[in-house]
């Protein structure tokens, strides 16, 4: 009997939190078709890198506008089976900081619901065992940004990625946004560190 190689598919998401003086840091979960709760995520399109692509589904799946990008979380890998495929997906996740607005999931994608919830809750609500390894690595990352107190922008379109509007220079801000977006690829290349996944539950993300 000869065994089909599995198909390699590659995808990219964003885990993005919100701080506020006095209050614990919440991050976002969204609900998707399947009515479990992740995170945005999906496929990179043509010439797209990792980065790029987690910061375009993650505006396009939240709705959300204000994103700056921290930085590269971790590599996810998983095996699962979609109409009589075998597929081996990879999936970067990066750190991503909402400071204004309210997520509209994509209902287009199927996506109905969100949530932003302490980094407690939100372990106990995913629903994919493969995703808590990568949120307890963003709860550690965002907890240093708040520490050294850095990350928060003071000024739009001043020296942070994903700022659009607001009376600042619209092309300025899109190149501050592909700058982070590039040095966000140079960090993710440059970790050697081991990128195995968390145990994986029998119930794997759908293939987006």
């Amino acid at each position: 009997m000869i065994t089909r190689r599995a198909e390699r598919e590659v995808s990219a998401g964003g885990i993005v939190f919100r701080r506020a003086p006095g209050e614990p840091t919440r991050f976002l979960l969204i609900r998707d078709p399947y009515r479990n709760w992740g995170f945005p995520k999906g496929h990179l399109e043509d010439g797209e890198t990792p980065a790029e692509a987690a910061d375009r589904e993650t505006r396009e799946e939240t709705g959300l506008d204000q994103l700056i990008l921290h930085g590269p979380i971790r590599l996810i890998d998983w095996h699962f089976r979609f109409r009589g495929r075998r597929i081996h997906k990879y999936c970067h996740f990066f750190l991503f900081e909402s400071t204004e607005g309210v997520p509209v999931p994509q209902q287009s994608e199927g996506l109905s619901d969100y949530r932003w919830l302490p980094l407690d809750q939100a372990l106990k609500q995913l629903s994919y065992d493969n995703a808590r390894g990568v949120l307890k690595r963003a709860g550690e990352m965002a907890r240093t940004l708040i520490a050294v107190g850095e990350g928060r922008v003071k000024k739009r379109g001043s020296g942070a990625a994903g700022l659009r509007g607001g009376g600042g220079d619209r092309e300025s801000v899109d190149e501050n946004r592909q700058d982070a977006v590039e040095h966000a690829e140079d960090e993710a290349a440059a970790d050697t560190g081991p990128t195995a996944p968390p145990p994986r539950s029998p119930a794997a993300p759908p293939p987006r």
